[in-house]
């Protein structure tokens, strides 16, 4: 068995943006290869994938797909796995249905509401509309997007003249509606999901806001993600295993697994929920997530005693069940 590991650049990345993914790819690649797996790697840095996809056998070859979109194409999310499909392979992750449903954050509202899963209230709102909106602190959002654009403490607002502030800019700066929600002020988890029959959560995540006083600043920023040195990126801790006594931990598990049944997700995923009033609501849905040696998903797989290379190839191994040619082999391994 081979596997190509297959990550995208955009062109419009900073500098620093585009060594960061080379090395993060380039680290797991090396993972993978120390398992004693045939490993390949493969940078798409345009639309044409299918040129790469030519020079690999699809009876042969797994791919292990950590491509966001195609590079250049606007909202092409689904775009990847379904020509990865077309072109006969098999590939871990999820389906584009899935990952495209993910990005439509009022839809996802919707499914989980009808699933029984407890979400913070919200709407879809144009600044105009701002008026009528009367639970605060609220929090803006985009209602289309995932790795936190636009998110800052002034996402978190405490009355109508700063909403219709906020709304304007996420409509302005991603040309996109905004998503308004009630600012769920708690305890927030990074709860990772993998394996298919049956899911299996992986020890929660927490990030830890005991740093800051005031709650708008009580949040994951863009920053504290992607911007060494910022406040929010310095003072957030990260606690795994997450302190929580055994029921809430049941509660918990109860509500990530109910949710990645509910979606159809396959091999791996993480959920974001908030914990307010001994109450879970999940703030995201996060298919196909970051998988990188220093995410919360790699710390929560190295708590359940897996080295990062192992947790790759474990990854990997779950798509294989679905090969035409080593899935009955993966599945009779002892």
């Amino acid at each position: 068995m081979k596997v190509l590991v297959l990550y995208n650049i955009d062109p419009v990345w900073s500098k620093s943006e585009i060594i960061d993914a080379r090395n993060s790819n380039n680290f797991l690649f090396n993972s993978l290869k120390d398992e004693g797996i045939k490993t390949y790697i493969e940078e798409l840095n345009s639309p044409d994938l299918g040129k790469i996809l030519q020079r690999y056998n699809p009876g042969d070859t797994i791919i292990l797909n950590l491509c966001e979109t195609l590079p250049g194409v606007p909202l092409s999310e689904r775009k990847v796995p379904e020509i990865i499909e077309n072109n006969g392979f098999t590939y871990t992750g999820n389906v584009p249905e899935v990952l495209e449903l993910s990005y439509e954050k009022q839809k996802v509202k919707e499914v989980l509401c009808s699933m029984g899963i407890r979400v913070p209230y919200g709407a879809v709102l144009t600044p105009e509309e701002a008026e009528g909106w009367n639970l605060f602190p609220a929090i803006v959002k985009p209602s289309r997007e995932h790795c936190s654009l636009t998110i800052s403490e002034k996402s978190v607002v405490y009355d109508t003249t700063t909403l219709r502030e906020q709304i304007r800019l996420v409509n302005n700066e991603l040309k996109q509606p905004a998503l308004v929600e009630d600012f769920i002020d708690g305890r927030e988890f990074h709860v990772s999901v993998w394996n298919n029959d049956p899911p299996e959560m992986l020890p929660p995540v927490e990030m830890d806001f005991s740093a800051f006083n005031e709650a708008r600043k009580r949040l994951c920023t863009y920053d504290s993600k992607f911007l060494p040195g910022s406040e929010h990126y310095e003072k957030i801790e990260t606690l795994i295993p997450a302190p929580l006594d055994n029921k809430l931990l049941k509660n918990l598990e109860k509500a990530a697994i109910a949710t990645w049944k509910g979606f159809g997700c396959l091999d791996y995923a993480r959920f974001d929920f908030r914990l307010r009033n001994d109450k879970f609501y999940l703030l995201d849905i996060n298919p196909n997530n970051d998988i990188s040696i220093d995410t919360s998903f790699a710390l929560a797989a190295e708590m359940a005693s897996y080295s990062y290379g192992q947790m790759a190839k474990r990854i990997v191994m779950m798509a294989a069940e679905r090969h035409p040619v080593f899935g009955e082999k993966v599945m009779t391994m002892p």
